[in-house]
């Protein structure tokens, strides 16, 4: 959730699953008027060559999917600034449902007028990681749910969007577990848009799923968001699956 108030949150929400579904997207009526977009991961692509957070920073121009793809780890910090999104994207509602039941697990909406204070801006004292951070927790139960959506409601600014793209990357302990890759499409300016990413989740292993839950904290993720093939938003997160003990 793309929100100030969102960079200490701690969610019971669950966003994981398997980078093995071919890229689709179906759409839907929304009650209320409107399209919902729904989008599926793209295939698994050809390995990339791997690639250091260190590596990338050492490029001095606009990183591109292609390379993010190549990263071993989770990142140590953010791979752009906040002034790179000239787009004005900005997410305002999240929610996750278990697609199986249809349960709704999490739902939250960004509080108009949650820009940043102005007065900090002009004293240059604006928190890098604002917005752009969240904490989840989850309990054991959400490792096993086999196909979550996540839905996200945008804005976008007076500028056109064109080939938006999320790149999602989620570790434990540096390890990468799994890749999801959505293409939003095209967003005309001035606009607001809804779309519901389909996660798919693999079957783990009983030990990893007892590691991940004896470790709160050790899975984490990096979301990158391109426009024409450059970086213009990097978000990240880290997740608990021990609530309720």
């Amino acid at each position: 959730m793309n929100s100030q108030s969102s960079r200490n949150e701690t969610a019971a929400a669950a966003v994981n699953g398997s980078d093995s579904t071919a890229a689709a997207a179906s759409r839907e009526r929304k009650t209320g008027g409107g399209v919902l977009k729904r989008l599926k991961s793209r295939r698994n692509q050809v390995d990339r060559r791997p690639v250091t957070e260190d590596e990338l920073r050492a490029l001095g121009r606009d990183i591109t999917p292609d390379e993010v793809l190549g990263l071993r780890a989770v990142t140590r910090d953010y791979l752009c600034k906040l002034e790179d999104n000239i787009y004005n994207i900005d997410f305002t509602r999240f929610k996750i449902r278990d697609l199986e039941t249809g349960t709704v697990l999490f739902e939250i909406a960004k509080p108009p007028h949650c820009d940043l204070n102005e007065e900090d801006e002009e004293n240059g004292d604006v928190d890098t990681s604002a917005g752009r951070f969240v904490r989840y927790q989850f309990t054991a139960a959400f490792l096993k749910l086999r196909t979550v959506g996540a839905t996200v409601e945008f804005t976008v600014g007076d500028r056109p969007v064109t080939n938006f793209r999320m790149i999602e990357r989620h570790y434990f302990q540096d390890r990468l577990l799994k890749n999801f890759d959505f293409d939003f499409g095209f967003c005309i300016p001035n606009s607001r848009n809804t779309c519901e990413h389909i996660y798919e989740f693999p079957q783990l292993p009983d030990d990893l799923i007892r590691l991940m839950i004896e470790h709160p904290y050790e899975t984490r993720s990096d979301s990158f968001y391109f426009v024409d093939n450059k970086l213009i938003m990097h978000n990240k997160a880290d997740y608990a699956y021990n609530g309720g003990q």
